[in-house]
């Protein structure tokens, strides 16, 4: 009897193992939504982004959407995009579909946009010159080595009217040697755009975008020589919520954009800073149409 008692028992614990062992396991937010529990969100951004996420954090609206977001400052943008790759965070909020696509080509984990959010100008700042044409030759002049904002700041200086590039320049890896015709013999100087703005004294003038721009206490509109036209044309240039390629149709971070465009996210934004992003809510395939 008490052999037999022992066989069942050991079958019963390997039946109970096995049954363990091959049971699918469940993410944190898959057990959340079944419990009725808000799902948790970790979000990367920086700068003035992070500032505007960290209000929808406290919506009503977003705990009725039942997502508990968290917000995770980064200094880095590489980085930023490694850990939405690398699912090390859910997703971002910092970047350009351009800077996303210059991503993509050089990086074997992809990323996706998840939808759309703003767009706003890049301008040319300088402390010595008040118009871009009283630039003397030689005048040297600080863009972002990065490759889409490298791109994005030689076509804004090729709209100043000071170079001009080549037929066919790729508006997502174009690069200084590009330039066809450098009049002035402006000395182009390619810079980590993390210390882009105390960089700004050191030369005659330096290209931003907004958001670094407005950390360093500069608004676009009121404070660069030049800048880009604030409108919905340039498709590139809009701002999105990315995640891993594997997540981009994920329902929870699809309720991210739904969100960015409440209207009291709106309200915020307009108070906070003064028209220099521009609000764009259009489905993820407006960025790759051709019209």
């Amino acid at each position: 009897m008490k052999k037999l008692l022992g066989v069942v028992l050991g079958t019963s614990v390997l039946l109970a193992a096995g049954c363990s062992k091959n049971a699918p396991e469940q993410s944190n937010n898959t057990k959340a939504a079944d419990a009725g529990q808000p799902q948790k969100i970790v979000l990367a951004s920086t700068g003035s982004d992070a500032d505007i996420w960290r209000y929808i954090a406290t919506l009503p609206e977003t705990k009725k959407a039942g997502i508990d977001l968290k917000v995770q400052n980064f200094t880095d943008y590489v980085a930023m995009n490694t850990a939405i790759a690398n699912k090390e965070v859910d997703a971002n909020a910092f970047q350009s579909y351009a800077y996303l696509v210059a991503y993509n080509a050089s990086n074997e984990k992809k990323i996706a946009p998840v939808s759309t959010t703003y767009l706003e100008p890049m301008g040319i700042y300088s402390t010595k010159y008040k118009k871009v044409d009283q630039f003397p030759q030689g005048a040297s002049i600080a863009i972002p080595n990065d490759a889409a904002n490298e791109a994005r700041a030689l076509l804004l200086l090729q709209s100043a009217g000071l170079i001009k590039l080549k037929t066919g320049f790729d508006p997502a890896k174009g690069t200084p040697n590009d330039i066809t015709d450098n009049a002035k013999k402006i000395d182009i100087k390619p810079i980590q755009m993390a210390t882009a703005v105390r960089a700004k004294n050191d030369v005659d003038a330096i290209v931003l975008g907004n958001t670094l721009a407005m950390e360093g206490g500069l608004n676009v509109l009121k404070d660069s020589i030049y800048y880009e036209p604030i409108d919905q044309s340039t498709k590139l240039n809009v701002n999105i919520v990315a995640t891993a390629d594997s997540r981009k149709n994920d329902p929870a971070l699809k309720k991210l954009g739904e969100l960015y465009h409440t209207e009291a996210v709106k309200k915020y934004v307009q108070e906070h800073f003064a028209g220099t992003k521009v609000d764009v809510n259009k489905p993820i395939s407006y960025l790759t149409e051709s019209k």
